[in-house]
């Protein structure tokens, strides 16, 4: 198969229940192009090389313009009122950037944030699964995935949940700039929307910055304004522009993380049994869900700074590269009996959460996350079965996950005494 037919099939959401015979296919050629389109790199090491190689730019504006145009790149700095966030800078603008988010959010500055969170993270996944309680079937997604994580980042960021629904309309046009099979529909009508979105995510985010600017609270953005880490302050712009990543990347990768773990286990009826009885299987077992089925299954839109080779391949300054982590996350170079689905797995470097210094900002909170929804999941829902096989997927092929879950069980098991 050609670029193009790769490409096309990777997107195609018909494929989306099953996209990992098309990566190991992908991956006989670890870095695979034809003419006029994106470098893909598939193999494991080849990836993890490039995520820790400092030509390799995450800023699109160093994309060759017949790149970028071919692309139809929908670039944050389309926007004329934000910066791009630190997502989509080089060192040393991201290194600031980051620094100062990372300030009032984990080590090294304040390394119990998040570790002392637990017990209300266990409180909302606690109220989420009582209201299930006289019901015999949910979608997953809707009833549980999606709330714990957007009311978990409300609480952290100090947005009021009940403005969710206005940020989740806005979220979910803006994460159509990240979706490859999105640029063959009406570009100009799509960067039109994502910019409007983006604009009024701005502004809503921009007037809850001035009021904490006015009335500090116990939250994060509060922290930000009024902090004063070695790196100064943000700008006010730099504020909303990370107020902006920090609220869609802070749930809409955990949405994914939690269905996806779930859709696992019920799928493997012999490791929910394990997790019922132990909770402590947690903790591995999340790495192995970020393995076998990450989140975020590409990282489009990189691009070298110079030439670079790799695996034979000499990539030019300025074309793009599209890293398939989840392919990488399957390499039998890297990772033995790949397509085997086992939480005892040793040595689980997976590239879940990428690697390097755009390694994902959220992390530690995810993976708590994903540990306690899960570990309660098991505990509590009683003979817990798919009712759909596959479930309908999102058609976004950046962010994979099912769009809906539906799950049967008998009955809930009381929570645990506090």
């Amino acid at each position: 198969m050609t670029y193009g037919t790769y490409l096309r099939k990777i997107t195609d959401p018909a494929n989306r229940a099953d996209p990992y015979p098309l990566y190991a296919e992908l991956r006989k050629t670890p870095v695979l192009r034809d003419e006029g389109g994106p470098y893909l790199v598939s193999t494991y090491w080849e990836i993890h090389g490039l995520l820790h190689d400092p030509r390799l730019s995450s800023d699109p504006r160093n994309l060759d313009p017949d790149a970028a145009a071919a692309l139809a790149v929908t670039e944050e700095a389309d926007d004329p009122t934000l910066p791009p966030s630190f997502l989509r800078l080089d060192p040393p603008e991201h290194d600031r950037l980051r620094r100062i988010a990372t300030y009032p959010f984990g080590p090294p500055h304040t390394p119990r944030r998040i570790h002392d969170m637990r017990g209300e993270l266990a409180r909302i996944v606690t109220d989420l699964i009582d209201d299930f309680e006289g019901r015999d079937r949910v979608d997953l997604v809707d009833d549980f995935a999606y709330p714990f994580p957007v009311t978990v980042i409300c609480r952290l960021l100090g947005v009021p949940r009940a403005d969710e629904p206005l940020f989740h309309a806005w979220a979910d046009t803006m994460l159509t700039s990240l979706d490859p099979a999105a640029a063959e529909a009406d570009v100009a009508q799509r960067r039109r929307a994502v910019r409007q979105a983006r604009v009024e995510l701005g502004m809503y985010l921009s007037e809850l910055i001035e009021d904490r600017r006015r009335a500090p609270a116990e939250d994060m953005l509060s922290s930000l304004i009024h902090g004063d880490g070695p790196d100064g302050r943000m700008s006010h712009a730099e504020l909303v522009s990370t107020a902006v990543l920090l609220l869609i990347a802070g749930h809409e990768t955990t949405v994914n993380l939690i269905a996806n773990g779930m859709l696992t286990l019920l799928r493997h009826q012999d490791v929910l049994k394990r997790l019922h009885d132990d909770s402590r299987l947690a903790v591995p077992l999340v790495e192995e869900v970020l393995r076998y089925e990450p989140p975020v299954q590409l990282l489009p839109h990189r691009t070298p700074l110079t030439d670079i080779d790799i695996a034979g391949v000499t990539i030019p300054k300025g074309a793009a590269i599209w890293l398939v982590l989840a392919s990488g996350n399957r390499d039998p170079k890297r990772f033995p009996d790949p397509d085997r689905f086992d939480p005892d797995r040793k040595d689980n470097q997976h590239l879940g959460f990428g690697s390097g210094i755009h390694i994902c900002y959220g992390a530690p909170l995810a993976r708590l996350e994903g540990q306690i929804a899960l570990a309660e999941l098991a505990r509590r829902l009683e003979n817990p079965r798919l009712l759909e096989d596959p479930p309908p997927y999102r058609h976004n092929a950046v962010l994979r996950g099912p769009r809906h879950l539906p799950v049967g069980f008998d009955g809930v098991r009381p929570a645990r005494e506090p």
